[in-house]
C-alpha cells in the first residue's frame, strides 16, 4: 500500500460556508462546440478520434487522435489576438466564452462579483513548444521566433481566460496534468465558498501534440485504434484535446440573478500516492474517495453514476474498479469513461467529465463508454460501464474521477441542486 498523507477536503460537511453551483458549461471538444452539443454527442456515443491531422504522424504505427477540427478562435473570441496566443490557451479561452454566455453572465456582473480563473493542464503550450523545437532542428537555435516563445509559459492558459475575458480574480493555472481540471474545480469551489469571489471559472486546456503522442507510445499506452475503457479487448488510450470551462457561482449570487442552476459542488478531496510515477493505486484512491463523500456529506449508497478516469490501459482501469469496489462493496454504481469518445484530452478531462455530470443531471441520463461491447469479466461482477449509448437515469448525486502521472487523486463529488 502506498504511503499518503491526509486528503485535502473541502465541502458541505466542512463548515459553515457558502454553498457552491455551476451556472455555465463551456466545451470545446473533440465531438463538438458548445455544451448541448457535447452532450448530445456524448448521449449519443459518438466517437471524435480519428487520424492525426495537426501534426505528421505516418512516422508513429498509431495515429490517432481526439482533434477539435473545427475550431476557429475567431468565431468565439473577441479579444485575444489568435496569432499572440499558443492553442491551448485559445482553447480555455473559447470554452470559458462559451460557458459565460451559456450562464447568462454579463463582463460586468464578472467584474463585480471578483471573477477569475484557475485552469488546469498537462502539457501547457505544447503545440507552440513543438513548432519551436521544428525550428531549432531546421535552422538552429538562432532561426527561434522570440514572439513564439513567449507563447510557451503554461500560466497563459488561465491569462487567456481572464484577459479574454477582463478578469481581475485570481487567475492561476494548475499542472498536475491529467487530474488538474479537477483540482482546478476544487481551488475555485474553496474561493467561491469562502466568500473570496462570488463567481469563478475553472477547467482545463491541452492540445494535441507530437511529444504527448509519442510519450504514450512510447509508455507501450496507445490503443490501436479507439480507446475501449473497461472493454475486455481495451488497448490503451488514444490522446485528444480541448477545452473545458465551467461557471461556478454562490448560490446566493446565482439566486439573485435568476441563474439556470446546473449542479451543486458538494465537495472534493485530493491525495497523493506518493509511490509510482505511472502506476495508480488502488488504496490510496479509494482513501481519496472516502474523503470526498466525508467533506461532501454524502454516503456511498447516495452515488448515483461515477464518471470514471477510464483511460482504457488494462491497468487504470482495473486499479479505479479495485477502488471502487473496495468504497462500495457489491454495488458499484453505473461507471463509465468518456475518454471513450473524446480520447484522453489529459489536463481537460476532468473538467469535461464534470460538464458531462452537469447534462447527465440536467437531461437524466447515463453517458456511456462507447466501443464496448464486451465488458471485461475480469474485473468482477456488478461492474455496469454504460456499454454502447447513453441510458435513461434519474441522478441526484455523481462522482468525478481525475488521476494522473505521480499519484495526484482528485474526486469531485456534484449534486441536484434542492
Amino acid at each position: 500500500m502506498a504511503e499518503t498523507g491526509p486528503a485535502r477536503t473541502a465541502g458541505k460537511a466542512a463548515g459553515t460556508y457558502r454553498r457552491v453551483v455551476i451556472t455555465g458549461l463551456g466545451a470545446v471538444s473533440p465531438v463538438g462546440i458548445g455544451a448541448d452539443v457535447f452532450a448530445a454527442a456524448i448521449r449519443a456515443g459518438e466517437s471524435g478520434t480519428g487520424p492525426i491531422q495537426s501534426f505528421d504522424a505516418s512516422a508513429f504505427p498509431r495515429r490517432n487522435a481526439g482533434e477539435v477540427l473545427d475550431f476557429d478562435p475567431a468565431d468565439h473570441l473577441k479579444r485575444l489576438d489568435p496569432a499572440r496566443w499558443g492553442r491551448s490557451g485559445l482553447l480555455a479561452a473559447a470554452a470559458a466564452r462559451l460557458a459565460i454566455v451559456d450562464a447568462g453572465i454579463d463582463e460586468g456582473q464578472l467584474e463585480a462579483a471578483g471573477a477569475g480563473a484557475i485552469m488546469g493542464t498537462t502539457s501547457g503550450e505544447s503545440a507552440v513548444v513543438q513548432e519551436l523545437a521544428e525550428q531549432w532542428i531546421q535552422g538552429g537555435l538562432e532561426s527561434i521566433d522570440g514572439g513564439l516563445a513567449g507563447q510557451t509559459p503554461a500560466a497563459r492558459i488561465a491569462n487567456a481566460v481572464s484577459s479574454e475575458l477582463l478578469l481581475s480574480g485570481d487567475t492561476q493555472t494548475i499542472p498536475t496534468a491529467c487530474s488538474a481540471s479537477n483540482y482546478a474545480l476544487g481551488y475555485a469551489f474553496d474561493l467561491v465558498r469562502s466568500g473570496e469571489a462570488d463567481v469563478m471559472l475553472a477547467g482545463g486546456a491541452d492540445a494535441v501534440n507530437r511529444l504527448t503522442h509519442a510519450g504514450f507510445y512510447a509508455l507501450g499506452a496507445m490503443a490501436e485504434d479507439v480507446p475501449r475503457p473497461f472493454a475486455a479487448d481495451r488497448s490503451g488510450i488514444v490522446t485528444g484535446e480541448g477545452g473545458a470551462v465551467l461557471v461556478l457561482e454562490s448560490y446566493e449570487h446565482a439566486q439573485r440573478r435568476g441563474a439556470r442552476m446546473y449542479a451543486e459542488v458538494l465537495g472534493y478531496a485530493a491525495n497523493c500516492d506518493a509511490s509510482h510515477m505511472v502506476h495508480p493505486d488502488a488504496a490510496s484512491i479509494a482513501s481519496g474517495i472516502r474523503a470526498a463523500h466525508e467533506a461532501a456529506g454524502v454516503d456511498p449508497e447516495q452515488i448515483d453514476y461515477i464518471c470514471a478516469h477510464g483511460t482504457g490501459t488494462p491497468t487504470n482501469d482495473a486499479t479505479e474498479v479495485a477502488a471502487a469496489r473496495e468504497v462500495f462493496g457489491d454495488r458499484i454504481p453505473p461507471i463509465s469513461s468518456i475518454k471513450s469518445m473524446l480520447g484522453h484530452t489529459m489536463g481537460a478531462a476532468s473538467g469535461f467529465g464534470a460538464i458531462a455530470c452537469c447534462k447527465a443531471l440536467e437531461q437524466d441520463f447515463l453517458p456511456p463508454t462507447a466501443h464496448v461491447t464486451e465488458p471485461d469479466p475480469e474485473l468482477g461482477e456488478g461492474v455496469d460501464c454504460v456499454p454502447g449509448t447513453g441510458r435513461e437515469a434519474r441522478l441526484n448525486i455523481v462522482q468525478n474521477h481525475g488521476f494522473a502521472f505521480g499519484g495526484n487523486n482528485v474526486i469531485t463529488i456534484l449534486g441536484r441542486v434542492s
